[in-house]
């Protein structure tokens, strides 16, 4: 089977499981297993451009410490979070305090307080208490971080005088928000928008988190906002400016792989993912991002240029 069809038969299990069994630890109990090693691993990416660039990386860096990998593309938490836990995939890229908000709410539900602020320690804390019993490790953050922000058309932000998202709540304009389907749910996404900023979020279209049809939506004004990153280089291009969060709803999202311990928790992967910390900062991101939005590159290019730059793998 080749890499491609291996990765295709390896989604295709992942949407049936999703669909059949649901969470694992609800379902089975708590999990025990040891740090394993296994030489073969499936990297996840949840389909957007950040996250490709790096499950690439990911996968060059294990490659380069001797592991056979392949990559998945999931868009949808909900589905990717139980395959890791079971094993279908072995390391994902996450944001701390979005991850961390994110197993919180899982296990305690949706009304639970958040665990994830500013405070990186302290949030890493949390991440890791509520992962562990799940089977799940989260390797060390490096310098490199990501937030959610969110974006409007440069014109209607000067027509309304909008420069910051407490300005969008005072104007009480009808928001059509392009963003992942998961927004509706989100704490930091529509629920914090609407009971921070006091936005009239009047309806969520699922047009991903930062794509490009999401950002051309707003462009083109069938949506007033788009939810996108601090690392999204390409709004000039679609004539967007970002709206400053001036109330601070969002918090330090640092990248972290998250790898399922039986599988995936031996000191050679964490070695070979934590050499990417010594190096990687938010702009690195920002400008690998815009390599692939706005100069049409592939991300596994991207990637192994910026590791070949970084005498992290050899030029090939």
């Amino acid at each position: 089977m080749t890499h491609l069809n291996r990765a295709l038969a390896g989604l295709l299990l992942l949407v049936a499981t999703a669909c059949t069994t649901g969470p694992s630890l609800e379902n089975q109990g708590e999990v025990t297993a040891p740090p394993g090693d296994s030489k073969e691993l499936t990297i996840g990416s949840a389909g957007f451009t950040e996250s490709d660039l790096l499950a690439q990386m990911y996968a060059l860096l294990l490659e380069r410490a001797g592991y056979s990998t392949d990559i998945v593309s999931v868009t949808n938490r909900e589905i990717y979070e139980p395959a890791l836990e079971s094993g279908q995939i072995d390391v994902v890229p996450e944001y701390a305090a979005t991850f961390a908000d994110w197993l919180n709410a899982k296990a305690d539900g949706a009304d639970a307080a958040p665990v994830g602020s500013p405070d990186l320690a302290a949030t890493m804390k949390a991440l890791r208490a509520l992962a562990a019993p799940r089977g799940l490790m989260v390797l060390d953050p490096g310098r490199a971080v990501d937030q959610n922000a969110f974006a409007v058309a440069a014109s209607y932000a000067k027509k309304h005088g909008l420069k910051t998202l407490s300005d969008l709540g005072r104007a009480k304009l009808p928001v059509r928000l392009a963003a992942g389907d998961e927004c509706v749910q989100r704490p930091y996404c529509a629920p914090g928008l609407k009971k921070t900023y006091g936005i009239d979020i009047v309806a969520v279209d699922p047009k991903g988190v930062g794509t490009t049809q999401a950002k051309q939506a707003v462009q083109n004004g069938q949506d007033q906002m788009v939810l996108t990153t601090t690392t999204d280089a390409t709004l000039d291009q679609f004539g967007l400016v970002l709206l400053a969060d001036d109330k601070k709803l969002q918090n330090a999202d640092y990248v972290v792989p998250v790898v399922n311990r039986a599988r995936a928790g031996s000191d050679g992967v964490r070695d070979a993912l934590g050499r990417l910390n010594t190096v990687l900062t938010t702009a690195d991101l920002a400008s690998m991002n815009e390599q692939v939005d706005s100069w049409r590159r592939l991300p596994e290019d991207v990637a192994r240029t910026y590791l070949e730059s970084k005498k992290l793998i050899p030029k090939g």
